[in-house]
């Protein structure tokens, strides 16, 4: 005790800085996976979307055949896209359902949508906890002029966090839209031949699933900023924590 009778303002001080310094290190690292993941993610719904407008675009260009194949293993060629064969392997066989690709592609957006939601209600949860958190450091009179880069981080995760939800209800309404096409090549021709919705039902779910993985690339993006604040935060935590 001081003079006063009062504890010395340090002995509160330190557990605080301890446990500051804790979270800043884990949380820094956390986002580093953050700030790159959803980029992945980004790119193989790229993909997905591109493979989704190539069969669009093949569909709405040639008219349906009518062939009479002598396997039911034939490639059907006025359905197969020689563009979606090399972006995600689909090829329209004679006699056949759906394109096994077809449901692969389907089955990872319903992953990927589950994976962004996840994420989406696990991060708001986490920055509500931190945004209270931070108010302990407006006594802190070390951290007065690092105020606003705490709270850019916290607001940055959690702009990340809704662009992520929204990123995965997207990715549900573009696996609803697709399980309204009847993918079968029978289906397929017969839809082609009347009113051709099938090719608009494709473009409309590669559309919705081109923007989120911009949403997800942007998301990713808010998540690296934060690496240059997250360094002079942690700098100031280990100056503050090294005073004798």
């Amino acid at each position: 005790m001081d003079e006063t009778g009062r504890q010395p303002r340090r002995d509160t001080t330190v557990p605080m800085l301890r446990a500051i310094a804790n979270l800043a290190r884990f949380h820094r690292e956390h986002e580093a996976f953050y700030a790159t993941a959803p980029r992945e993610r980004a790119v193989a719904l790229q993909r997905s979307s591109r493979t989704m407008l190539a069969l669009a675009d093949h569909w709405a260009a040639l008219p349906p055949a009518h062939p009479a194949p002598l396997s039911p293993f034939e490639d059907a060629d006025d359905l197969t896209s020689p563009a979606a064969i090399q972006l995600s392997g689909v090829v329209f066989a004679e006699g056949q359902g759906e394109p096994v690709e077809i449901t692969r592609l389907k089955r990872e957006l319903r992953v990927m949508a589950d994976d962004s939601l996840g994420t989406c209600d696990w991060l708001v949860s986490a920055m509500q906890a931190s945004w209270d958190a931070a108010a302990a450091l407006l006594d802190l009179d070390e951290f007065a002029d690092l105020l606003g880069e705490r709270h850019r981080i916290i607001s940055n995760d959690w702009q990340a966090a809704h662009l992520s939800g929204l990123a995965g209800r997207l990715l549900r309404r573009a696996t609803e839209t697709l399980d309204r096409i009847d993918f079968s090549p029978e289906a397929l021709r017969a839809d082609l031949a009347g009113d051709a919705t099938a090719p608009r039902r494709l473009y409309s779910a590669a559309e919705l699933t081109g923007h989120a993985a911009d949403l997800l690339s942007d998301s990713a993006g808010l998540v690296h900023d934060n690496e240059r604040r997250w360094r002079i935060f942690r700098a100031r935590v280990a100056s503050l924590s090294s005073r004798p």
